[in-house]
């Protein structure tokens, strides 16, 4: 039976908790950010921000290397790897963020399908990740991964991906058949962002976001929201309730923020910051 229903703080408390006294950051989840171009360092930086604000034990972002001065400085919390793919060990991270800032080159495609056909965990497809599936034609590869795919696509995004997968044009103009549409397409969970974000899965459940604000239309805060479901997802939780409680939690930073600073003056990286105060409203510590 399909269910619909909204994401409450009483559900997100049923995934995020407590953690153990004794655990070390090897337990709080490895997550790999593959972002950032030339003039786009700032996506990376919010990812990975995210990321850890969001409890992630360990950041590692892939980035052209003349962006590494600038991530080190920016995010010194996070080490940098190369975008190599023959020298960048997947297999070795509990989460892998895709696409934020990643620019449009040819040689994506091969970084991308190498990944969605070797990588077993979950993966977050943002962005100029999403943009590569049509771009490069890589809907098939998708669909076959072995990996859990949570895909995270601003309206503009969902279209591009929607008309590639062969959708009427009716269905880009309701929103939660457009989300229901690409999850069912694609067999990954999809958040729908937006007022009230939608998140869907392919098997027809459908969930809308009780928290966020007008303030949170601003450039980076899809990247900041990519960042803590990774998070999530190295922290071991299922990718459903990534999804979920990945944008109550980022909605909620942008409320906290709101009420601090007003929403006209709030940036992603305010959002990303209060992504720790959330976290402690949650759990309360």
């Amino acid at each position: 039976m399909k269910k619909t229903g909204l994401i409450t703080l009483e559900y997100v408390n049923t995934v995020i908790k407590e953690r153990p006294r004794d655990i070390h950051k090897g337990d709080c989840g490895k997550v790999l950010v593959i972002a950032g171009s030339e003039g786009m360092a700032g996506a990376a930086m919010l990812c990975a921000r995210g990321a850890l604000r969001a409890g992630a034990g360990l950041v590692r972002i892939s980035a052209p290397k003349e962006l590494y001065p600038i991530l080190q400085v920016g995010t010194p919390e996070a080490t940098c790897v190369s975008r190599d793919p023959s020298s960048l060990d997947v297999m070795a991270q509990d989460a892998i963020a895709i696409g934020p800032g990643l620019g449009d080159e040819r040689k994506n495609e091969d970084l991308i399908r190498g990944i969605l056909k070797e990588y077993d965990r979950t993966i977050v497809l943002d962005a100029d990740g999403l943009n590569a599936v049509s771009r490069f034609d890589l809907g098939q590869a998708l669909k076959s991964t072995k990996a859990n795919v949570i895909m995270t696509p601003h309206p503009g995004e969902a279209a591009r991906l929607l008309k590639y997968a062969g959708f009427a044009d009716e269905v880009m103009q309701d929103r939660q058949a457009a989300a229901a549409s690409l999850s069912s397409w694609s067999g990954a969970v999809c958040v729908l962002k937006g007022s009230q974000s939608l998140v869907a899965t392919a098997s027809g459940d459908s969930y809308t976001n009780t928290t966020g604000n007008p303030g949170m239309a601003t450039g980076g805060s899809g990247d900041v929201l990519t960042g803590i479901i990774a998070a999530l997802a190295g922290q071991k939780l299922a990718p459903e309730d990534c999804a979920r409680a990945g944008v109550f939690i980022h909605g909620m930073a942008g409320d906290l923020s709101a009420e601090e600073i007003g929403q006209t003056g709030m940036t992603a990286m305010d959002i990303a910051n209060y992504t720790a105060l959330a976290f402690k409203q949650i759990i309360g510590k």
